[in-house]
């Protein structure tokens, strides 16, 4: 099995990397495999509402000068995501959000590439926006059908210079925690995906209050 991260922040071995790591070294010690992508120092334009992916159904976004379609089906074909960032004004580092925004509307009219598939984030944060951003990520995960393993408090990690998480024994834990509850809910689909059949998808009911 094999799970990708994606790291929002613009600093490749910063907090959240480091946070992500955590997460990571639980799931390899139980045999899967973890990529890391560093998202966030790259240049990715926001979604335009443009539909284009909807129209075409070919599972990619139609801006192709950056990484994201990549990236989209590096996310379909792994067994569970992980999603790290920072805080930025108590939201989402904007890099990270314009991939997530593009990536997981992409996934949505595409016959719901993620559904089913395991899902977690992880923040990490100075000192307030935490959960603000942590919140802002799991809608994602919610959105897409996707399964969610918890830890035993949010999934926020506290430093403020490189490296400074790895000193937050509660936000270590934290993390240690997830990686160990998302290994096992990974064997867990596993070994039950030829015993219990998935529901079926539904298409998605758009209901319009303003005519």
């Amino acid at each position: 099995m094999k799970v990708v991260a994606f790291n929002g922040s613009p600093k490749s071995k910063g907090n959240t990397y480091q946070a992500i790591r955590a997460v990571a070294d639980e799931l390899e010690k139980n045999g899967i495999e973890v990529e890391i992508v560093h998202v966030g120092n790259q240049v990715i334009r926001g979604c335009m509402a443009c539909d284009g992916c909807a129209r075409n159904q070919n599972e990619l976004c139609v801006m192709k000068q950056d990484s994201v379609n990549e990236w989209i089906q590096k996310m379909k074909a792994a067994d569970g995501i992980i999603l790290g960032s920072p805080v930025h004004f108590s939201a989402i580092g904007g890099t990270m959000k314009s991939f997530l925004d593009r990536a997981f509307y992409v996934a949505s009219v595409n016959q719901g590439l993620f559904r089913h598939k395991v899902g977690v984030s992880v923040v990490a944060d100075r000192r307030a926006g935490g959960t603000a951003v942590f919140d802002q990520l799991n809608n994602f995960i919610n959105y897409s059908e996707m399964v969610m393993p918890s830890s035993n408090y949010w999934n926020v990690a506290y430093g403020t210079e490189p490296g400074d998480v790895t000193q937050d024994a509660e936000g270590m834990q934290i993390m240690r925690v997830l990686g160990q509850n998302m290994a096992w809910l990974l064997h867990v689909m596993h070994a039950g995906a030829s015993v219990v059949k998935p529901p079926k998808r539904e298409e998605k009911t758009f209901m319009n209050f303003i005519r």
